[in-house]
């Protein structure tokens, strides 16, 4: 096991904050040793549950071509030892192009099928910016299908303290409206148990699992099941449509990985403060609330034990 890649909870981005900072184009997309079999993932979600993982709406084949474009030319750019034209365009050096269930014809698709990231498309009408078309392999507790159309304050409805009329939605509101030529990124994460990346969770299971709160380690063993996931999100807006392109990097580690890492107790002294500076609603959110003590006695374990 390596170390993790990115670290945001050494206090650097705090749960249920906003937390954009400026990125540099170069650094948009992340190509790791993972990719082929993240890619793998995405072409059996495509075969096996299409209409769960890609949504678009009528008018947005344009956009998605500009996604497509966009992100082929910096991959080219970035990563010319992973990726070459191909003479339908861009392809990932080793494999062979598939199909992607019955959305082959679709841009933003063939452009999910490059990168490990999924892509999201945000477009502004009247009632806010709203989920126009995206591709969702790897989905950290929401579903694809329950956020389509929706406006940015009603996606956010179940977040504590980012529903509709309060500040947070406002201010992510004119954040969107905003960004003009440079990109942003945040960072969001959460403990799951074992390690899917793909993670769906209904806003009725959410109900029922805020209900229950049934603990994610029954049989104890955090150890060997516990595993950190890392949002790595990015969002530009395209220079020719003025859509918004969202994009969600998952990383996932072991949560025992941490006793590697040259920062371990700091890292994992700070890993516990902000878990326990969640309040009820955060923690039922996260589906941490039977969890939390357990998953702080452990890194506090770590951080007396480095």
């Amino acid at each position: 096991m390596s170390i993790p890649t990115h670290t945001p909870y050494d206090g650097s981005s705090k749960l249920f904050a906003i937390g954009l900072k400026p990125l540099d184009f170069d650094s948009w997309i992340e190509v790791d040793g993972y990719l082929l079999p993240h890619l793998a993932q995405k072409h059996r979600l495509y075969t096996e549950i299409p209409g769960s993982v890609f949504v678009e709406e009528d008018g947005t084949r344009d956009a998605q071509r500009e996604v497509l474009d966009l992100l082929g030319a910096h991959l080219l750019a970035k990563y010319p030892d992973v990726y070459r034209r191909s003479g339908t365009g861009i392809e990932v050096i080793g494999t062979k192009a598939g199909t992607a269930g019955g959305f082959s014809d679709a841009p933003l698709v063939a452009a999910s099928l490059l990168v490990q990231e999924d892509l999201i498309l945000m477009r502004r009408d009247e009632s806010g910016w709203r989920l126009v078309a995206g591709s969702l392999c790897f989905p950290s507790s929401w579903s694809l299908i329950e956020k389509f159309g929706k406006p940015l304050q009603d996606i956010h409805a179940p977040v504590p303290g980012f529903g509709p009329g309060t500040r947070p939605a406002d201010l992510i509101n004119r954040m969107f409206d905003g960004l003009q030529g440079q990109a942003v990124e945040r960072y969001n994460w959460s403990i799951q148990a074992g390690d899917a990346l793909y993670h769906p969770l209904s806003n009725l299971e959410r109900i029922d699992r805020t209900a229950n709160r049934p603990s994610r380690f029954p049989d104890g063993d955090i150890d060997a099941r516990a595993f950190i996931r890392v949002e790595r999100q990015t969002l530009r807006k395209l220079p020719a449509s003025r859509d918004v392109l969202f994009t969600i990097r998952i990383h996932l580690d072991p949560l025992g990985v941490l006793a590697r890492h040259p920062d371990r107790a700091k890292l994992a002294a700070s890993f516990a403060e902000q878990l326990l500076a969640l309040d009820e609603a955060q923690l039922d959110y996260k589906g941490m609330t039977s969890d939390r003590d357990r998953l702080v006695a452990f890194l506090n374990h770590l951080a007396s034990a480095a």
